[in-house]
């Protein structure tokens, strides 16, 4: 296919209109069905798609945004070196001398 397929979107929705989960970085926004259209911080960042999909209907939504003011995504925590146990020597015991 030379051109794009067009899709069959329900509406155009601005992205300040739609509600951020930050623990599941997804965008929401009410769907007519009563549940609600999704899609993922990562793919709009990446620019893969900018259609939400409700999981329980076949509707769609394209979503207008700026890719500049999308949220940035939480940093990754530092990782700390881990800490191999040091093996330390065995003491061995030493004879004791008799006393003469």
């Amino acid at each position: 296919m030379a051109e794009e397929e067009e899709i069959a979107v329900y509406d155009e929705v601005e992205i300040e209109d739609m509600t951020f989960d930050e623990t599941l970085q997804i965008f929401h926004y009410p769907c007519p069905c009563g549940d609600r259209f999704e899609i993922a911080l990562a793919d709009l960042q990446d620019e893969s798609t900018d259609i939400a999909v409700c999981p329980s209907c076949s509707l769609m939504i394209r979503v207008i945004f700026d890719q500049d003011n999308l949220p940035r995504p939480p940093p990754d925590p530092p990782t700390e070196p881990t800490e191999q146990p040091t093996e330390q020597p065995t003491e061995q015991p030493q004879p004791v001398a008799a006393a003469a």
